[in-house]
């Protein structure tokens, strides 16, 4: 990157180090997420943020897994992670790092540790431990097994490493002031025991450490100069800091902590609690489900990377926590699509249009492949006595500032002629199945020939010349925002009718060999994508990414 300015206070900060000459090392940061769950819109802004910090200083960007908790991880979610990444245009390269990889060398430190009388290992139950750690006004108390000596800390240790002791039955804690103002700063708990197995080192360990004191060492064990993190980590950085200045003889020039204010986004789940509730308790399609703000959801909804880029860079770094409604996102990806993606005529609610003198057999006429960009071209399309119209493009009665198909009226189909509606064919249930219209041969498009205007011009498709294709409405999944708790209620604030199937939607045949993740714009429907797992030879699935204009936002 040319330019190398500081955009942001995190980057001010790390140019500062910079020319101070901190750090006899690049600049070097890194993303840790846990493998157990997928990444969405906001582990992108944490992404963003260290990936072209690294970039602009000319350092280095590490993807490193958390995983230190064996019984919420899996090589399942490892592999998404980086595809969702690759995905999005943060390509990790060979700097793809496990925190397991570590644990010799943070079991090896930890020892030291304990040898230096900084760490003890602790009988005390989790409520006792709780009872004791006093509240924020008042001070904790020392437990009774805090002064343990040495060689009993690090002979209980080793038997806690070897399987002796259950779960529960002894943690090791760091010695540091139970009346600390910071209850993080407590001695708190740093390794505790899980007899589980972990996804990558099979059940060779019975204990694993805390992410408070794992991700300094982690950071520190790969050169990370600046650990970045979201604002709800400020509290916890005094340990972060103690952690390594601890273990000084390790980590001369020990990285420094600094937080970003966390965005929340409008409309959009964030929480990896929450969206798996949604995925298990089948109120969305699974984790790629296009109402999600999942890297995967956002994928198949249709996003490109450009306008997600965009957005991320609009709403900048802050330092507090602030709020963005998500059709900033959606305002993004319109602007990014309209001159991009050609307009194609798409029906996706048929109702039969019969024009009552037309006599002559199929005819093609030239449509604009762009309503925007003149330099997409035109393509020719098949017009013929029977053609498919959208069914809300027609009113028997129509209401006040209707200017559609309605018995009487004239429009204009896009790139033919002038229709009039003359009758109105019903079913025995009083359903309208079929309108008989008359058409102006003179009004051709380009001809020249018209002398008179209508109000309305309708997109349609050839009634027998077309592609039967299933088009997928999404809406916004919540109806309340305000999701709080451990177990959400989402029967009443998930929306049932967020999607909605058209499967006897019709579009041109020119989209046959449409190839997934394909856009396009459906005149007046708004922009739309090849689902992703569309196969050649099925019937192809659209999902509407967004509606043409912000009006379409549910309130």
């Amino acid at each position: 990157m040319d330019d190398t300015r500081a955009v942001n206070f995190l980057e001010r900060i790390i140019e500062e180090d910079v020319e101070n000459n901190v750090y006899h090392r690049p600049v070097h940061t890194r993303f840790p997420p846990e493998p157990n769950g997928y990444l969405h819109i906001g582990s992108l802004y944490a992404i963003n943020l260290n990936y072209n910090a690294a970039r602009r200083f000319g350092g280095k960007f590490n993807m490193r897994f958390d995983d230190t908790n064996p019984l919420k991880e899996d090589m399942e979610y490892v592999n998404a992670i980086i595809e969702d990444m690759k995905w999005a245009g943060y390509d990790p390269g060979n700097n793809v790092f496990f925190g397991s990889d570590y644990f010799q060398m943070i079991y090896d430190l930890t020892e030291k540790l304990i040898e230096r009388g900084l760490a003890y290992v602790c009988d005390l139950t989790p409520e006792e431990m709780h009872l004791k750690r006093g509240t924020l006004t008042t001070a904790g108390t020392n437990s009774p097994y805090r002064d343990r000596s040495v060689e009993e800390n690090l002979t209980l240790f080793r038997g806690m490493r070897e399987g002796v002791f259950a779960p529960g039955e002894r943690v090791l804690r760091a010695k540091i002031d139970m009346s600390s103002p910071n209850m993080n700063m407590r001695d708190p708990v740093i390794y505790r025991i899980l007899n589980a197995t972990h996804y990558r080192s099979g059940d060779k360990w019975k204990i694993y450490p805390m992410y408070d004191y794992a991700h300094p060492i982690q950071d520190a064990i790969e050169d990370i100069t600046h650990s970045m993190c979201s604002i709800e980590f400020k509290d916890h950085r005094p340990l972060y800091e103690w952690v390594l200045n601890s273990l000084d003889f390790a980590f001369p020039e020990p990285p420094k902590q600094r937080e970003f204010g966390r965005i929340n986004i409008t409309g959009a789940i964030t929480s990896k609690r929450y969206l798996r509730q949604l995925v298990s308790l089948g109120y969305v399609d699974g984790w790629d489900d296009p109402r999600l703000p999942t890297v995967k959801g956002l994928r198949r909804r249709g996003f490109t990377q450009s306008s997600i880029h965009r957005f991320l860079t609009e709403i900048g770094v802050s330092r507090d926590m602030s709020t963005v409604d998500i059709s900033m996102l959606e305002s993004c990806l319109r602007d990014d699509l309209k001159s991009k993606v050609g307009s194609v005529m798409a029906v996706i609610d048929p109702l039969r249009v019969t024009i009552t003198n037309y006599e002559g057999d199929i005819e093609y006429v030239k449509v604009e492949n762009s309503n925007v960009n003149p330099e997409l071209g035109t393509r020719a399309l098949p017009f013929g006595r029977h053609i498919l119209v959208d069914r809300d493009d027609f009113m028997e009665t129509p209401e006040k500032g209707f200017h559609r198909l309605y018995p009487g009226n004239e429009v204009r189909l896009k790139g033919a002629y002038f229709i009039k509606c003359e009758e109105v064919i019903k079913d025995d249930s009083g359903k309208v199945i079929e309108l008989l219209c008359v058409y102006d041969p003179e009004t051709k498009s380009g001809s020249g020939n018209v002398t008179r205007k209508v109000k309305s011009t309708l997109h349609w498709v050839h009634a027998e010349k077309n592609l039967p294709c299933d088009v997928y409405l999404y809406s916004r999944l919540l109806t309340n925002e305000n999701i709080s708790g451990e177990e959400a209620d989402w029967e009443g604030a998930a929306d049932k009718g967020s999607k909605v199937l058209m499967s006897n939607a019709v579009v041109e045949e020119s989209l046959r060999n449409a190839a997934p993740e394909s856009r396009f714009q459906f005149l007046r429907h708004g922009y739309f994508v090849v689902d992703i797992a569309c196969k050649p030879g099925e019937k192809l699935r659209f999902n509407r990414i967004a509606a043409l204009k912000e009006s379409y936002r549910k309130k």
